[in-house]
């Protein structure tokens, strides 16, 4: 097996993965506020610890993914008020609706799913245990994490304390020891959800829920911990000074942090306006990509990098994923044709040599801090080859070409099945390629066909400019012709426009 390499946050570089226990992995990755839709910049996050989950079980691992619900928070109690709803109802309304976004870019379902709200005593019990440490204080009813008994606390983020300007998330409260000091528990205002405690009525802290919630799936020592880069200060910061001052044993291996995605170059967010949810990214009110080309999209950029999402690179995407597919789709056919007899022939050494480099380049680039976009890349060449011999004349003459197929096949469409890329059938991802293409051209079906009858009384008639004509108005609504000896049918494209 090939040996994986992850860059560390905590290190600064890349290390060997070593898990903790033979054959098998924990990771514990922070899940969503559930107080509104999620966006792109949460899609990336599960998408790229899906691609992670993924490609450790490929390696042989056996994989315990635990991916939580902050299902009690401010923001969810603020949206709560602003609606006249319960919390937890509205909280438990956008875990589902975050779940149906989770299937939709077929993102497997984590082994647990714990809620905040499910885990009270053990998280009550956690801050006991850091208050019998010495490691925390009672004001009020409020209960306070010490930052000065933390012997490395800024050592994730780099930051020394003088960094921390506090009130970042939370207004400035003058009672505290140190400025950096964070809430591990609130007393309960009139109004509020609320929780009986040794401190009174009230709910735990935003950081001292994961820290709870790991340690009760994975233990207090575990594989890999994940999530936004925004995470690292200070929600990962302070969950490792929590963890460590409940149970000095508290130890992570790797910290793995996946990057933002900005639009036009400008982190997204609910500051700056320009949030959108991954609804309106995709349907802006209809659906207007197909999901796996979001999922490729978004997997075409090296996880640690920011993504810079536009119109142009989602059509891209597209166009990338209907090649993919109609490639694949185009071998299927031949493949189910064709006598089995074939398939007994032995491999050309040609296309074995094709086959070893394409999974080399693959798996060196996946074992390289899981380097999706130089993987897709080696994606090309055996797309290209089986082109060929299906199409070109040189191509259909090669001996043994249907076993250099069903291997080439196999070989491509395995790979996708790591990424997290294989639909459920080519023909009917096709299909949906196509529909998407239509909504954003505002175009049915019925109106291309007709446009391409147009076509061929024009052409027939010798009115090429008129033919012409059609033809490139079609390729503006990103709608491409192709003619064959069998008749005229269309595909997607990139709209010319964008293309210029």
């Amino acid at each position: 097996g090939k040996e994986l390499w992850l860059h560390n946050t905590m290190t600064r570089r890349k290390e060997l993965f070593k898990p903790k226990v033979e054959g098998r992995v924990g990771m514990y990755v922070c899940g969503v506020t559930a107080y509104d839709l999620s966006h792109i910049g949460h899609a990336r996050v599960y998408v790229t610890f899906d691609v992670v989950c993924r490609y450790l079980k490929y390696l042989g691992y056996e994989v315990k993914y635990v991916r939580n619900f902050t299902d009690v928070d401010d923001k969810i109690i603020a949206r709560a008020n602003e609606l006249g709803e319960d919390p937890i109802d509205l909280s438990r309304r956008y875990c589902e609706e975050f779940n149906h976004d989770m299937a939709y870019l077929n993102c497997l379902p984590p082994s647990v799913e714990p809620r905040v709200s499910d885990h009270m005593l053990q998280i009550i019990d956690m801050i006991r245990q850091i208050l019998d440490n010495g490691c925390a204080y009672a004001i009020d009813g409020d209960i306070y994490f010490s930052v000065d008994k933390s012997p490395y606390y800024g050592r994730l983020s780099g930051r020394t304390l003088e960094d921390n300007r506090p009130g970042e998330r939370v207004a400035v409260d003058t009672r505290k020891k140190n400025p950096a000091d964070f809430a591990l528990w609130k007393s309960a205002k009139a109004g509020e959800p609320f929780w009986i405690s040794p401190w009174g009525r009230g709910r735990p802290g935003w950081h001292i829920e994961c820290s709870a919630m790991s340690a009760e799936h994975l233990g207090f020592s575990f594989d890999i911990h994940g999530g936004g880069m925004d995470l690292i200060f200070p929600h990962h910061e302070n969950e490792i000074a929590q963890s460590c001052a409940a149970c000095k044993e508290s130890s992570v291996s790797y910290w793995l942090h996946n990057g933002f995605v900005t639009i036009d170059s400008e982190k997204m967010s609910k500051s700056l306006g320009n949030f959108f949810t991954i609804r309106q990214a995709i349907f802006q009110v209809i659906k207007v990509y197909h999901p796996l080309a979001l999922r490729l999209f978004l997997l075409g950029t090296h996880y640690r990098s920011p993504v810079n999402y536009s119109d142009l690179q989602l059509e891209s995407a597209s166009d990338r994923v209907y090649y993919i597919y109609q490639t694949l789709h185009d071998c299927e056919i031949i493949l189910q044709d064709s006598d089995s007899s074939t398939l007994k022939d032995s491999i050309p050494s040609a296309t074995a040599s094709w086959i070893s480099k394409f999974h080399d380049e693959f798996f060196t680039s996946m074992s390289d801090d899981f380097h999706s976009p130089v993987a897709l890349a080696a994606m090309s060449e055996p797309l290209k080859i089986i082109n060929d011999l299906l199409h070109t004349k040189k191509g259909k003459k090669q001996e043994a070409r249907i076993k250099s197929l069903a291997v080439l096949g196999d070989a491509v469409g395995n790979s996708l099945a790591i990424l997290g890329l294989s639909p459920d059938s080519y023909s009917e991802a096709l299909q949906q390629l196509r529909n998407y293409a239509l909504h954003r051209g505002k175009l049915t079906e019925d109106q291309v066909m007709q446009k391409i009858e147009e076509r061929n009384i024009a052409r027939s008639n010798k009115e090429y400019e008129n033919s012409d004509a059609i033809r490139k108005n079609l390729a503006t609504l990103g709608i491409a012709l192709m003619d064959s000896p069998e008749g005229t049918t269309w595909r997607p494209t990139i709209p010319l426009a964008l293309q210029e």
